[in-house]
């Protein structure tokens, strides 16, 4: 070949390189319009320039500081803060909120910073969460992924619904008083939001957080759509029947019954604007450990409920625990996704849960796609208490995680630990999962925090795999009668040491621990690893496909098989069409790749603070970033800081 042809070719091969980049950079995938980059929060993109061929090739590309840690100074707050937020890249645009509220927009091919808006929310307060999971926008990107952002949505923990304009970060004079809506006026004060508010149409749909275990009638967990340009309320609906016509009046039972409150939906609500639905995960009625002042199958808690989003109208629900007596919210975001089934395409929506069942449901009806079966679960002893008889059990896909635990399952990094740890597990009470608190102390398997927890579930769409990272932790939950624990003595060391729920209202006071010891700082676990994995179904058949250990939580110079045993994690995974899985969320802070398919480990980089948070991905200017909040989480004692840390190829 001449070099004149030679180097006519070489033109050719960039600029079809630069062509294809450019289309790249400029396909619908390239944003991540909201918290699960789509509304109904498949954590999926179709963006491939990074891919299991190259990933090990990825390198930070700028790294940003909001300085968080100096806003808590003179207060308790980083003992509770956690950075989870996830952010999302609209034109051109990255925004995402910090555990204090404060929002950021940024240059998403740089990190410059381009405005911050900082609702001054009084860290001097007890909140029960100090975080903020992300911020919403409006409009939602259209069906084909465009977006222009025009507001910013940011809910914070003083109970406050903010609207600011994308390109100033200013609050918007015409949105409630001044750019604000007080979501505590009419239910009281103590609610919070922690998670990002859902965008359908011309509304603005959030629920609440509120603190567990200390009230029975505790505030009201209404969800409130508001209009996204006036700030008036367009509709309401409370999760614990307020009308005795409704059919799930009679399942509250009891004096009082009405009177319970929470049921909240404090994790991410998904919409669907094709179907005008909107898709509410609810939580435990309160408390979450005694329901004596609540008998009854308790509906419309703990379930997945669809509402009309232009009326507010209930369309369906499904329960996925009756009664509950363990902390069971719907922690993940229920995920919007198409299964084949006999060879025909089905809207459908996935809900992972605590317990470790996922249940797939029809979209339109909230009839299940998989077989559930309703089984015997054990009777509760305590005086007062009416556990339900059964709960719904999923045949496909297969329960996940940690069922059971005994003394077979005892673990220690020697032979005495070992041995303490199975004598610890013989004084409680474990009859498997559904297993209900008693006086002598219950383990609650799986515990409170997962199974799925709030870092939910992503979906390969291009590969037909549901993909997430689940804890293996049990509690030990034990109540007592209110006047025994004014007695209590320091001798008492485990129930002293014990996270305590006061239940006020009830004749019992909760007191919740681990099976785990803290030596030094060190979490030692005292069941067999894993204790935590990253694992994939196959939504063809609803079969596990692959599951792995993730990450470590036991320092490997001293425990060389520290990396088989994963880590406790709060967070979760994004997919990409590169047939790539990212994940940070375990204990050791680092951020991964693993090969969908195969779920091999590719890639691992050491992050500046531990990452509690998910991932998101984009391409800009023909480049693609993944994207980490890196801040740490007081109340699992990680490593914090102020990161947020962009990689690219290099």
């Amino acid at each position: 070949m001449n070099k004149k042809l030679l180097t006519v070719c070489v033109l050719a091969i960039s600029i079809c390189r630069v062509d294809l980049l450019y289309s790249q950079s400029t396909k619908p995938e390239s944003e991540w319009g909201a918290y699960g980059r789509d509304a109904g929060g498949s954590r999926y993109s179709d963006l491939d320039q990074v891919n299991d061929k190259n990933v090990t090739q990825l390198k930070p590309a700028w790294v940003f500081h909001t300085g968080e840690l100096k806003t808590y100074e003179g207060t308790e707050a980083i003992s509770k803060a956690a950075f989870e937020a996830t952010p999302l890249m609209i034109g051109g645009t990255l925004y995402f909120s910090t555990p204090s509220c404060r929002v950021f927009a940024l240059d998403a091919a740089t990190g410059n910073q381009l405005w911050l808006y900082d609702p001054k929310v009084d860290l001097h307060k007890d909140y029960s969460e100090i975080t903020s999971r992300g911020v919403s926008a409006w409009p939602a990107p259209d069906a084909n992924g465009n977006n222009n952002a025009q507001i910013i949505f940011i809910g914070t923990i003083d109970g406050r619904l903010i609207a600011l304009n994308a390109k100033t970060g200013v609050p918007i004079p015409t949105f409630g008083n001044k750019g604000t809506i007080d979501i505590q006026k009419g239910v009281g004060r103590g609610l919070s939001i922690t998670s990002p508010a859902a965008i359908i149409g011309d509304k603005v749909v959030i629920g609440s957080s509120m603190g567990d275990n200390q009230r029975f009638d505790d505030l009201k967990g209404r969800v409130r759509a508001y209009n996204v340009h006036t700030g008036a309320l367009s509709w309401q609906w409370d999760p614990i029947p307020i009308d005795s016509t409704d059919e799930a009046w009679n399942t509250w039972q009891g004096q009082k019954a009405h009177q319970t409150g929470a049921a909240n939906a404090w994790s991410i609500i998904s919409v669907d604007p094709a179907s005008d639905l909107v898709f509410v995960p609810t939580s435990s009625p309160s408390p979450d450990y005694y329901g004596g002042e609540r008998q009854g199958q308790n509906l419309y808690g703990n379930s997945l409920v669809a509402l009309e989003a232009s009326t507010g109208k209930m369309v369906w629900y499904f329960q996925v625990v009756h009664h509950d007596l363990w902390d069971y919210d719907i922690a993940a975001q229920p995920m919007l996704i198409e299964i084949e089934k006999e060879g025909k395409k089905i809207p459908a929506v996935a809900i992972g849960t605590k317990m470790g069942h996922v249940f797939i449901l029809d979209r339109a009806t909230g009839k299940s796609l998989f077989p559930i079966e309703e089984r015997p679960v054990p009777a509760s002893k305590i005086a007062g208490e009416k556990a339900w008889p059964t709960q719904p059990f999923p045949v496909l896909p297969a329960p996940l995680g940690l069922q059971r635990v005994t003394t077979n399952d005892a673990w220690g990094v020697d032979e005495k630990d070992k041995e303490i740890a199975a004598s610890r597990i013989s004084k409680y009470k474990n009859d498997g999962i559904f297993s209900p608190p008693s006086f002598e102390g219950t383990i609650i398997t799986p515990g409170n925090v997962g199974g799925i927890h709030w870092g939910g579930m992503c979906y390969d769409a291009k590969q037909g795999l549901l993909i997430t990272n689940i804890n293996r932790l049990a509690a030990i939950i034990r109540l007592l009668p209110r006047d025994e624990v004014k007695n209590l003595e320091a001798g008492q060391k485990e129930l002293m040491r014990a996270e305590t729920g006061w239940q006020s209202g009830t004749p019992y006071v909760m007191k919740r621990d681990y099976l785990f010891t803290q030596e030094n700082g060190e979490i030692i676990m005292q069941t067999t690893p894993p204790w935590g994995t990253l694992l994939a179904i196959d939504l063809k058949t609803g079969a596990k496909k692959w599951e792995v250990p993730l990450g470590f939580m036991m320092d490997p110079r001293k425990y060389p098989d520290t990396e088989n045993w994963g880590s406790l994690n709060l967070g979760g995974a994004i997919a990409t069409a590169g047939n790539l899985t990212f994940v940070a969320a375990s204990l050791d802070g680092h951020l991964r790749a693993f090969n969908s398919a195969t779920c091999q480990l590719l890639w691992q980089f050491l992050l500046p603070a531990s990452a509690q948070a998910t991932p998101m991905t984009y391409s800009i200017k023909g480049t693609q970033y993944i994207v980490i909040a890196a801040g740490g989480h007081g109340k699992v004692h990680t490593r914090q800081g102020d990161s947020v840390v962009a990689f690219a190829l290099r």
